[in-house]
């Protein structure tokens, strides 16, 4: 499978912004879906996770703003997100694990599939 993330750019704290994923070669709705960031200097973080079923989780620093979703038409997922902070500022990552289930948390090691990134810029 290929992903492709698209969408960042840079937003002025309190701003929204759509990112999206394009995948090619698996169909996003047999799968557990994620989204991962990764600051300057810092450890890639799960952000986000949604099953094959519909059912999301979120990391505690984005419950309540951010919401993932995925379009099984058109093969994509979606994080779209709201009222932006300066410590949102990352390179963000959408994942792909070859399993209909998402394992517990959001941790990296249990996608296999990564798309090259798009950086998002929080200014205060």
């Amino acid at each position: 499978v290929q992903l492709v993330e698209s969408g960042g750019t840079s937003v002025q704290a309190g701003g929204s912004l759509t990112l999206s994923c394009a995948g090619s070669g698996d169909r996003f709705s047999s799968y557990c879906m994620g989204w991962f960031r990764q600051a300057s200097g810092k450890e890639r973080e799960g952000v986000a996770k949604l099953n094959s079923a519909g059912s999301t989780y979120y990391a505690d620093s984005v419950e309540g703003r951010f919401t993932i979703s995925r379009d099984n038409v058109k093969n994509m997922l979606y994080l779209q997100m709201n009222s932006l902070k300066p410590e949102d500022t990352a390179m963000y990552y959408c994942a792909l694990r070859r399993n209909r289930y998402c394992a517990a948390g959001i941790r990296a090691t249990d996608f296999g599939s990564w798309g090259q990134g798009t950086q998002v810029t929080v200014s205060s």
